[in-house]
Parts: structure tokens; C-alpha cells; sequence
């Protein structure tokens, strides 16, 4: 079984829904970029330090910063793992191609999950959020379609990219990834 993983999806998905059931079945670590940050930063940390500097003053933290914390996260890593939210464009891409191939860990495989734009609009606006209406959701897909399709390119180009269809069940979506895997 492939055991270093990139989930891919829009906002809304269930990326990380999938990553989690997925990372407690197989013992893998699960790395969420948003989840590693608040872990950084509330370990008092000098990278959590300077990315809660960051944080707080409304910005986002820089490229190399994430990597840092991943490469943290990484380096000692033997049970496998799975990348959630990072890398978002293909210069973050680049830069991790190159932190995993420093510490012997490629990334073996690239799942990325994809859900209709009227189904996920649903799905987003049923959670109840204040943030979620439906320009926003617009704004966030046209972002992530800009940003994240090159990096669907690259993947497939690499031959690591399985595609899985998320307009389904829970269950049925973990399935799909589970045969994608070869599990």
C-alpha cells in the first residue's frame, strides 16, 4: 500500500472527512496544514512563534515556514503519511518535491477528490456557517480552480494522480480511495 499521500478537492469536499478515516484505519500521520499551524503555535515553538506573529497580524504564513513545519512533522516519519490542504499551487509543489526528496520520503501517490459545483454548493451551504453563502462559496471554488488545476496537471503528468468521485456517501467515497490505493 502507498503510504505518502496528497489529497486533493475543492472547499467542501470532504478531504479532510476522508483523510482522517483514512489515516486511523492504515496508522497513518495525518498532516493538515491549518491543524500542524495551531499545533506549531500553541507548542510555543520557534516556528510556531513566528508563524503565530504571522497569524496575528491577519497574513498568511509564508511558504517556507509551512515547510519547515512539515519537514518537523516528516523527517523521523516511518508509519507513512497524508499531506491535507498543502501544497495549494505549484510553486508550494515544486518546494515540497524538493523537501521530500531531501528526507528520502517521495510522494507516492495524489487523490484528488472531485464534486460537482451544484452538489458541493449545497453541501457547503447546508453546514449552516455564516461565512458560507453562495458568492462567497463562488469566490472560494474560482480561487482553488485557479490556483489548484495547474497542480492536478503536474500530478497526472507524474503519473500519481487517481481521480475519485466524491458526489457520494461517506462510506462510499472511502471505498473508491481505498481502491484507488490498492488497499
Amino acid at each position: 500500500m502507498k503510504k505518502k499521500l496528497l489529497f486533493l478537492g475543492p472547499p467542501g469536499a470532504g478531504k479532510g472527512t476522508q483523510a482522517t478515516l483514512f489515516c486511523k484505519k492504515y496508522g497513518l500521520n495525518h498532516l493538515s496544514t491549518g491543524d500542524l499551524l495551531r499545533d506549531e503555535v500553541s507548542s510555543g515553538s520557534v516556528l510556531g512563534l513566528k508563524a503565530a506573529e504571522v497569524m496575528n497580524r491577519g497574513e498568511l504564513v509564508s511558504d517556507e515556514l509551512v515547510l519547515s513545519i512539515v519537514e518537523g512533522r516528516l523527517v523521523n516519519e516511518n508509519d507513512g503519511w497524508l499531506l491535507d490542504g498543502f501544497p495549494r499551487n505549484v510553486n508550494q509543489a515544486h518546494s515540497l518535491k524538493i523537501l521530500l526528496e531531501k528526507i528520502n520520503q517521495p510522494l507516492e501517490a495524489v487523490i484528488l477528490i472531485k464534486i460537482a459545483d451544484d452538489y458541493l454548493i449545497e453541501r457547503l451551504l447546508g453546514r449552516g456557517r455564516k461565512d458560507d453563502n453562495e458568492e462567497v462559496i463562488s469566490n472560494r471554488l474560482k480561487i482553488y480552480r485557479e490556483k489548484t488545476s495547474p497542480l492536478i496537471d503536474l500530478y497526472a503528468n507524474q503519473g500519481i494522480l487517481k481521480q475519485i468521485e466524491g458526489n457520494a456517501d461517506i462510506d462510499v467515497v472511502f471505498s473508491s480511495i481505498e481502491k484507488a490505493l490498492g488497499t
